[in-house]
């Protein structure tokens, strides 16, 4: 997992008579301050697999810190580290704590689809179904597949293995360089052949 939705994009330049104390950064609004943060954090996110698993929580900790205790993107990050690291137990409390302090944009959508895959790893399958399949109905972004894998691997875990063949394969289709109409059609004959 990488922090952010991608490093590779930076923040806007300002417009003229823009303050410029403040920046566009992905789309948002963002002082200079959040910026660095932002740009250290995703930096840190690509060295990963160069930090000892403690080291590298210690190093997003130290980041985190530097925000208000509450701050949703602190919770996120805390929560990602230790998910990233194995420590799903540690994660889950992170990310419902992250949403619940109003977790915004593309970070509140992966925290939903994070926090579901570490509800179905540590045995929760039916809560990652709900939490997923509330999310399918939220809206459309670069992320709707990555919604529907989820949900496909939580759907298989509590016996619906059908849905979780349509879901996969129509979240498929839309990549195939062919064939995207037939297996786009017969992901909904999977379920409706029952």
């Amino acid at each position: 997992m990488t922090s952010l939705d991608q490093v590779d994009r930076p923040f806007a330049p300002p417009d003229p008579g823009q303050d410029l104390n403040t920046l566009l950064w992905h789309g948002y609004e963002m002082t200079i301050s959040e910026v660095d943060w932002e740009n250290r954090v995703a930096t840190l996110w690509q060295k990963l697999d160069e930090h000892d698993p403690a080291e590298f929580r210690s190093k997003v900790e130290e980041l985190a810190a530097e925000r208000d205790p509450g701050d949703a993107k602190a919770l996120f990050e805390r929560a990602c580290a230790n998910d990233s690291t194995g420590l799903g137990e540690r994660a889950a409390p992170l990310y419902r704590q992250a949403l619940a302090a109003g977790l915004e944009g593309i970070r509140r959508r992966r925290a939903v689809i994070q926090l579901a895959s570490t509800l179905r790893n540590l045995g929760h399958p039916e809560e990652s179904v709900s939490m997923l399949s509330a999310e399918i109905e939220k809206g459309s972004d670069e992320l709707d597949d990555a919604v529907a894998a989820f949900l496909a691997l939580a759907l298989t875990d509590v016996g619906r293995e059908r849905e979780a063949v349509s879901l996969a394969l129509g979240a498929l289709a839309k990549h195939l360089p062919r064939y995207n109409r037939s297996l786009a059609y017969y992901s909904k004959a999977v379920i409706s052949s029952e």
